[in-house]
């Protein structure tokens, strides 16, 4: 697999002193159990239905995007860099790291909740493309964008109380900002949705507030502190 840099351990397990990049070569299952891998990890672009045999620590990137996963079982619980599992067939994100020091993105999957999510994410955190009814579950804290468009939620209970960068909730069916973050520190983006008012708004937004695209009948009222611009306009 042109692994270098490896030790095989006295249980069997392999650690590796450098990368192990095992995409595209159509497996089914990872065919090593590793332990520690310092570098990235990426085994995606196969035909993965399990993750067992994957590193518990992987100091970079750890990518097993693009298999057919239902479940996250066997991922590694330390993640150094980003955490990439979109485009499977996931249910549910339980078996997660409990923390990522990079992004976490798990879009273009089946997920319905946010349920066994890492607690903290130190880059963005997106969950789009997904079929989410609700946010609860989601990190305590992201350090970077939080992006849950292209859902079906209605309400933003469960979400992060604070987000560093841009907040995406567009394109749900959302009838009310109630369960926002309280403090986004960059723009807050909730366009195309139903909502006919701004109740429940962040306390503090960052950047832009844009909520165009609603079922607004006058210029909306917001209490929120906007250090950027409110950009409305209706459908």
């Amino acid at each position: 697999m042109n692994i270098e840099n490896y030790t095989i351990n006295d249980t069997g397990t392999v650690t590796v002193d450098g990368n192990v990049d095992i995409s595209r070569k159509v497996l089914t299952e990872i065919p090593v159990q590793f332990r520690i891998v310092y570098g990235y990890f990426n085994c995606s672009y196969n035909r993965l239905k399990s993750l067992n045999g994957s590193p518990r620590e992987v100091g970079g990137n750890f990518n097993c995007s693009h298999n057919d996963l239902t479940s996250l079982d066997g991922s590694p619980q330390e993640v150094g860099g980003d955490f990439k599992c979109g485009f499977n067939s996931l249910e549910s994100l339980e078996g997660s790291p409990r923390e990522v020091g990079g992004s976490f993105y798990c879009w273009d999957n089946n997920l319905t909740s946010l349920d066994g999510s890492p607690q903290e994410v130190g880059g963005n955190f997106n969950s789009s493309d997904n079929n989410l009814k609700s946010l609860n579950g989601s990190p305590r804290e992201v350090r970077g964008d939080f992006n849950c468009t292209w859902n079906r939620l209605t309400s933003l209970h469960g979400s992060p109380q604070e987000v560093g960068g841009n907040f995406h909730c567009g394109f749900n069916g959302l009838k009310s900002l109630d369960g926002s973050p309280q403090e986004v520190g960059g723009g807050f983006y909730c366009w195309n949705n139903r909502l006919k008012s701004l109740n429940g708004s962040p306390q503090e937004v960052g950047g832009d507030f844009n909520c165009s695209g609603n079922s607004f009948k006058n210029i909306p009222n917001c209490d929120t502190t906007i250090n950027g611009q409110l950009i409305w306009y209706n459908l």
